[in-house]
């Protein structure tokens, strides 16, 4: 099976600043794959060298099975592109953007009112026709640039934190949506900075500074960390946390009210009395970026 990703050693570099560093990607047809790490990882210039908006400084691949450095234009056509500031025309109603991106992705005119109204539809924004796309919620603006970006029936569909500054229920309707394209037969690649998103992911990688620490399943990246997790509740938990974080095994002593949770590279590290729990993305990811040389932002 050909994938629909597969890039090897992508690197970019902006004037003294490199930005991403030997970043090797393989992403299957169907797969909801993500890509999670925090802000000024360089997740998002990852995913712009993807789409073939701007072009890596080394590296190569293919995306769709066109090449990455020869036919960047025919990879913008043929994929769906969402941002966080998704560029919806605010003066236009809900139909009138549809409309527009119909015509930015060459939909013929014979098939633009029935795939309009396919998806005002699968969006549930028929009743929001004629609304004035700037008078819309965070929500309901993002169904709308989710329907513009997926207007041409794209095979591959790219997001880069597209849930950022949305709430949580707008959120979780939004993942709802990424689903049924997926089992559609969409591949969706998406980045995020929020870990609890990870479980949603089919696979995914892990980008620190500008390099891939992993990749895999969600439960194998959590369980190459190598860690022991524990919790309980504990007398003084503050100050117990103070002298475990001078325990170079400890990774993480974290205070929620009266519960201290520990993540260790060493079982033997963990105090008594705590109850061992899962190993979350979010451990494996402090984890294994603790262990990256450099600054930390």
């Amino acid at each position: 099976m050909t994938a629909t990703i597969d890039v090897h050693g992508l690197a970019k570099r902006f004037g003294d600043l490199q930005a991403v560093r030997d970043v090797s990607l393989q992403v299957q047809p169907g797969e909801l794959f993500g890509v999670l790490g925090p802000n000024g990882s360089g997740k998002s210039t990852t995913i712009r060298m993807l789409c073939g908006v701007i072009d890596p400084t080394a590296g190569s691949g293919t995306v769709l099975g066109l090449d990455l450095l020869r036919e960047s234009e025919a990879i913008k056509r043929g994929i769906g592109y969402m941002t966080q500031s998704f560029s919806l025309y605010s003066d236009l109603s809900v139909g009138e953007n549809l409309r527009f991106w119909s015509g930015v992705h060459g939909l013929g005119f014979l098939r633009v009112g029935d795939r309009i109204r396919e998806q005002l539809a699968r969006y549930h924004l028929t009743d929001r026709t004629g609304q004035i796309a700037g008078t819309l919620s965070g929500g309901w603006r993002q169904r709308l640039a989710l329907a513009c970006a997926t207007i041409h029936r794209p095979q591959l569909l790219v997001l880069d934190e597209p849930t950022a500054g949305v709430d949580p229920v707008s959120r979780r309707e939004f993942w709802q949506l990424i689903g049924s394209l997926v089992r559609d037969g969409t591949t969706v690649l998406c980045s995020t900075h929020y870990m609890d998103e990870a479980e949603r992911f089919d696979r995914m990688a892990f980008i620190f500074q500008g390099r891939l620490l992993g990749t895999g399943t969600p439960a194998e990246l959590a369980a190459s960390a190598g860690l022991s997790v524990a919790e309980g509740v504990v007398a003084e938990a503050a100050d117990m946390a103070d002298r475990l974080r001078t325990d170079p095994r400890i990774v993480e002593a974290a205070v929620h009210g009266r519960i201290l949770r520990v993540v260790a590279r060493d079982p033997a590290a963990l105090p008594e009395g705590l109850q061992p729990v899962r190993t979350t993305i979010e451990d494996a990811f402090i984890s294994l970026s603790a262990l990256e040389p450099g600054p930390r932002t």
